[in-house]
């Protein structure tokens, strides 16, 4: 699509009400809404229980395919799928992260990670799904490493925030681990190829967590594929003036197109200016959706899938919500 010919929409395609409490993480699963697979959709809740949505192939809308609970006592604040997708990892403000196999659709709790001493604020499996990072209020962030017969083992216990720790998040190509916290950092974690340790390699600390921008970084990754060391992160651009509340939640689709979810009950969407600047690539605002939500959006998901420019958002209105950008019917640009 070239965003510049179109006139674009972003289209609310389904409503998804279930939850008895406000939803604050979405998680799509890998390989599914194409090639004739249905899509499938986690998100997790307040009310202390994980749903699991199913796309219907004849209708099309998605529908309840099970409801995961009784496992978790208060909330569970980050739901992960493995990249098989034969596990659903979720991680509650109970202590603890509760792994779950999907087996012809039945779902069972196979194995509870115990370790953090307070609330679990999220949870992030790495490309291979070898490793699952967890971090939480305690101030920490765990590596655990996926073993024969469902046995996790703890690898690394990484201290370093000065604050909670609210989200953990693998790189898609390399295992470097990012972590952000209320100390307004996020850190890089790679692991010491010498003795297998984990530790920080960066820290970047040039903003107020809650300065409502959103900054683009970015790396050689190249060099890390290689194996010759780890490559600096570098701040490339920021985005500022389209939210007017916290920013929650942002997302890269496939293509390249960001989205972002705010306390502003919005959503945004930004793609890379075509405008090549000499210090760095540009971003400009592609659309706004203002009241997406009747509430604040906590969450914003794009589609693995290339095939379709499919998002979910999540909300502390307690829906789930499925939206489709694409060019509005029948408009296009007149030629100039």
């Amino acid at each position: 699509m070239n965003f510049a010919d179109e006139k674009l929409e972003l289209r609310e395609l389904q409503r998804l009400e279930g939850h008895a409490d406000r939803v604050w993480g979405l998680a799509w699963k890998p390989a599914t809404g194409g090639d004739g697979v249905p899509a499938v959709l986690a998100s997790c809740s307040g009310d202390k229980t994980v749903r699991v949505w199913e796309q219907s192939p004849l209708t099309g809308s998605f529908q309840c395919k099970a409801v995961l609970e009784e496992t978790h006592n208060r909330t569970v604040r980050s739901c992960a799928w493995s990249p098989s997708g034969k596990l659903l990892a979720t991680a509650s403000f109970d202590a603890t992260t509760a792994i779950w196999e999907d087996v012809g659709g039945d779902f069972a709790c196979i194995s509870t990670l115990e370790g953090h001493e307070n609330e679990v604020k999220s949870v992030s499996w790495n490309a291979s799904g070898s490793l699952l990072a967890t971090c939480g209020r305690d101030k920490s962030v765990w590596i655990w490493e996926v073993l024969p017969h469902n046995e996790f083992d703890c690898v690394s216990v990484l201290q370093g925030h000065t604050q909670d720790v609210k989200m953990v998040q693998w790189h898609p190509t390399v295992d470097i681990l990012f972590s952000c916290s209320y100390d307004n950092t996020i850190k890089i974690w790679a692991e010491d190829g010498d003795n297998d340790d984990w530790h920080c390699v960066q820290t970047l600390n040039e903003s107020n967590s809650d300065d409502l921008t959103i900054k683009i970084w970015g790396s050689d990754i190249m060099r890390m594929q290689s194996g010759d060391g780890n490559a600096p992160w570098n701040h490339l651009s920021t985005l500022s003036g389209y939210h007017d509340r916290t920013i929650f939640s942002v997302h890269w689709s496939r293509d390249g197109i960001i989205a972002s979810g705010a306390a502003d009950d919005a959503i945004r969407l930004f793609v890379e200016s075509e405008d090549h600047l000499v210090d760095g690539p540009s971003y400009k605002l592609l659309l706004k959706k203002e009241k997406a939500h009747d509430m604040d959006v906590n969450a914003v998901q794009w589609s693995s899938m290339e095939e379709n420019r499919r998002l979910a958002s999540a909300s502390d209105d307690g829906t789930v919500k499925i939206w489709e950008f694409a060019a509005s019917s029948g408009h296009k640009k007149p030629p100039s």
